[in-house]
């Protein structure tokens, strides 16, 4: 057997096991899913009107509203799905089975390939399950093409990828599962503080740069661009560097962990 049959076999084995986990233990997952779930009610429902008036210019007009939020919910929704990648992999790191697979005759890589192709797949389902509750409360797509929608689709994958591996590497970095959870919570607060739930330009002007050059920002832009048609200009680049930055980033930083001597 070659050595690229046996690096997928062994990452195949290990995908496996990190969904077997995420199948047998549903809770963790749901418990993320709750807070853009809980966002996108408690924004549309309780701050809806006042924030379309606000972001229209005119009346309240909720339906606008949600077509507006939904698509930085559903990025958020992969901020908080892959935190659980973050504390599985300490969790693994903290009651010595990375040790041991670093042992074992088995493809080295296999281990986090299994753990970010995992949670890649739950940050994708995810997705899924808060986007059909965008729809049950209104949100609507209509003008949105078949390629579009495809690329809004690969959009939401590598952006779940790279955040997939940064909160991989953050795992691993972390003494125990809690500090891990703790690293990983600016996954969930870079959203608020992005155009998620109100333009960028309508904030205060000191603080318009912080929310304009984090990788949510361009990647929200984005995605309304793919699904409603409003304007992309840059965005769309410059959330395709920021994804292919944290990849990469994630990427050596978690293998670095993974291959470094134990103490």
């Amino acid at each position: 057997m070659s050595s690229l049959a046996l690096a997928v076999r062994d990452s195949n084995t290990m995908l496996r096991r990190n969904l077997l986990h995420a199948w047998r233990y549903p809770s963790g997952t749901l418990n993320l899913l709750l807070t853009p779930i809980m966002m996108l009610l408690l924004f549309v429902y309780i701050f809806g009107d006042v924030m379309s008036a606000g972001i229209g210019g005119g009346g309240p007009d909720r339906s606008e509203y949600i077509a507006y939020i939904v698509p930085g919910i559903l990025l958020m929704t992969i901020g908080s799905t892959v935190i659980g990648a973050a504390v599985h992999v300490s969790m693994d790191m903290a009651e010595g089975l990375i040790a041991r697979f670093r042992t074992m005759a088995v493809y080295r890589g296999s281990v986090l390939v299994g753990h970010v192709v995992g949670s890649v797949l739950q940050s994708i389902a995810s997705v899924l399950l808060v986007g059909a509750v965008g729809v049950a409360i209104g949100f609507r797509s209509t003008d949105a093409t078949v390629l579009e929608w495809l690329a809004a689709f690969g959009l939401i994958a590598l952006f779940a990828l790279a955040l997939t591996w940064i909160a991989v590497g953050m795992g691993m970095a972390s003494p125990n599962p809690e500090a891990a959870g703790n690293m990983a919570m600016p996954l969930i607060l870079l959203p608020l503080i992005s155009s998620a739930f109100i333009p960028a330009e309508t904030m205060p002007g000191w603080f318009q740069p912080i929310a304009e050059y984090q990788p949510f920002t361009p990647a929200i832009e984005t995605l309304r661009g793919l699904l409603l048609g409003t304007e992309i200009g840059d965005n769309g680049w410059i959330a395709l560097a920021w994804c292919v930055g944290l990849t990469a980033l994630g990427y050596r930083w978690s293998t670095a962990q993974f291959n470094r001597d134990p103490e």
